[in-house]
C-alpha cells in the first residue's frame, strides 16, 4: 500500500488566522492553487457537502464530492493552540468500496511561536494506488505553500 499523501508548513502568523483562511472555503479560487474552487455552506459544519474542484500539477482538473467530518474551531490544549478541519471523500470508488479517504488539516502553535499546517489523506481500499497518491502529496504541498503565503500576509 503506497504511503498516504501528505505535507506540512510551517507559517509565521497566528492559529486565528490561518485558521481564517481555512474556513473562507468561497475565497480558494483566490489564493489556492490545487483547489481552485470549494463549493460548500458557510461556515461549514459537519455533515455539510463540499465540492472540490481540484488542478493536478500537470494543469488538468476534476471535481472531488466530499463531506465534512470535522470542524474543531481553534482551542488550548494545555498551553498549546490547536485546530482541525476534516472532510471524507465520496465519490463513485468510496461508494463501491474501492478508494475510500479521509483528509485531516490540522493547526498548532506553541506559545509565542508560528503555526504549523499539517495536512494527510488517509487513504483505503484496494484501488489506492490508482488514485494518485503521489499527485495527491504534491498538490496538498501546493495548497500548503499557498495557504502560507496568504495567511503571511494577512
Amino acid at each position: 500500500m503506497p504511503e498516504n499523501p501528505r505535507a506540512r508548513v510551517t507559517i509565521d502568523a497566528p492559529l486565528e488566522t490561518v485558521w481564517a483562511v481555512m474556513m473562507d472555503i468561497a475565497a480558494y479560487g483566490e489564493w489556492n492553487p490545487f483547489l481552485f474552487k470549494a463549493e460548500c455552506p458557510s461556515p461549514p459544519e459537519p455533515g455539510d457537502p463540499i465540492r472540490l474542484h481540484v488542478r493536478w500539477a500537470n494543469g488538468r482538473t476534476t471535481t472531488s464530492p466530499e463531506r465534512i467530518s470535522q470542524v474543531v474551531p481553534p482551542y488550548d490544549d494545555h498551553g498549546t493552540a490547536r485546530a482541525l478541519l476534516a472532510y471524507v471523500y465520496e465519490g463513485l470508488p468510496a461508494r463501491l468500496g474501492l478508494v475510500r479517504g479521509t483528509r485531516l488539516q490540522q493547526l498548532t502553535q506553541e506559545p509565542g511561536g508560528p503555526t504549523t499546517y499539517e495536512t494527510v489523506e488517509e487513504f483505503s481500499g484496494p484501488l489506492v494506488p490508482l488514485a494518485g497518491p503521489k499527485r495527491v502529496a504534491e498538490g496538498f504541498q501546493r495548497h500548503a505553500e499557498a495557504l502560507r503565503r496568504r495567511a503571511e500576509t494577512r
